[in-house]
């Protein structure tokens, strides 16, 4: 008798004659998520199984597995000899005590002496007899002891199904660069891309000395939290104080928000060209502040060159968005009190509708090169 988790991945099995691929990655992504952990993982006919583990480590290992995408569910299971009395101990461990239940079976070894059913009523059957407040419900039971009888000579029995991260394995659909602030909206954002199986590197843009060096720790911890459901990543860090001291000298302070933007995207897409990223991710909502209206949108993309933006927050409201941060674990760290270098010279009306021509204007009273190469000399790269 050995216990034993397995792990069901998600869209995976519809992927015909790339699915090796896919099942390389998430086999990887796990052995990532496990590493120092003692276990051994092996592949069956459309799952995982995870074995050789210490029992006292499951609750540690379930939690880390928590946290990879492409896990469909996960069940902590006995293994034994595929006989029907090794197969009934085990069941007696897993069944309650009381209440109602049914035993589920599923024989993928065709030698075995008894069909399903068969197996389901004499296992049911030997239940019934041993625990004397349990009764039958076959349609609606409080309880499923699930019996898996394997080709090579063992079962497996468990009870539940647990649910998991759900998506793609990470690494199966290219790179993406966040920008992320100390805020609760992108921390999200790129926990939804990366459900999609997509890497990401951050870049965070600070404006020392007018935000301290604790606002810069808030993103590294939320960075930290995001790498463990995407398998590391890389944060660049960019000091854009001597930008936001232009726009505020020669520009009219109204287009303060929207002018920085628009430095900030030029500056993510020179960098996510470094490292290969190809898109851009933010964690604008439309609507939700000032500068994410459409033309606030518009104006920011009309600096990029090449790449794609993505905005997976864009019809969330902000309640949403605070309802999955505190089921990924970055809520807390969030809401912390440390200023992002957007609160820098903000104005008291920023413009909500910018028309391009208008900021073309006020756009030309700052040499933008320069600007844009003096923040690219302050690059800094934290590697998670």
């Amino acid at each position: 008798m050995e216990k034993v988790i397995i792990i069901r991945y998600c869209e995976l099995y519809l992927k015909g004659k790339n699915r090796g691929f896919f099942e390389r990655i998430f086999a990887i992504n796990i052995e990532k998520a496990l590493k120092g952990i003692k276990h051994e993982l092996h592949r069956q006919s459309g799952r995982y199984l995870l074995e050789g583990f210490f029992e006292d480590d499951i609750s540690l290992i379930l939690s880390k597995l928590n946290k990879v995408f492409g896990i469909h569910t996960l069940s902590v299971a006995y293994k034994v000899p595929s006989e029907l009395k090794n197969i009934y101990e085990v069941a007696e461990l897993v069944c309650p005590s009381s209440g109602t239940f049914k035993v589920e079976t599923h024989r993928a070894d065709k030698k075995f002496p008894l069909n399903s059913m068969q197996i389901s009523a004499e296992l049911g059957g030997m239940l019934l007899d041993y625990y004397k407040d349990l009764s039958v419900d076959i349609h609606e039971p409080q309880f499923v002891v699930n019996v898996d009888v394997r080709e090579n000579g063992t079962t497996l029995v468990f009870g539940e199904f647990l649910k998991g991260a759900g998506g793609m394995p990470v690494g199966t659909a290219g790179k993406g660069l966040l920008l992320i602030s100390g805020g609760i909206d992108s921390p999200v954002a790129g926990h939804m891309i990366a459900k999609r199986g997509m890497s990401i590197d951050c870049i965070h843009f600070h404006s020392y000395p007018y935000t301290n060096m604790q606002a810069r720790e808030k993103v590294i911890e939320l960075a930290k939290i995001l790498s463990e459901y995407t398998c590391g990543t890389t944060v660049h860090i960019v000091k854009v104080t001597h930008i936001q001291e232009e726009i505020h000298k020669k520009c009219n302070g109204e287009y303060m928000v929207t002018l920085l933007r628009r430095f900030m995207m030029r500056i993510a897409e020179k960098i996510a060209d470094s490292c290969g990223a190809q898109c851009l991710i933010t964690g604008e909502s439309l609507g939700q502040v000032a500068s994410q209206t459409v033309e606030g949108m518009t104006s920011s993309n009309s600096v990029i060159e090449h790449l794609p933006v993505l905005r997976p927050l864009c019809g969330f409201d902000k309640n949403e968005i605070i309802d999955r941060s505190k089921e990924i674990g970055t809520y807390e760290t969030s809401i912390q009190p440390y200023e992002d270098c957007c609160t820098v010279f903000l104005p008291k009306h920023p413009v909500t509708r910018p028309k391009l021509s208008d900021v073309l204007a006020e756009e030309s009273k700052l040499d933008v090169q320069a600007l844009v190469d003096e923040a690219m000399s302050t690059l800094e790269i934290v590697k998670l």
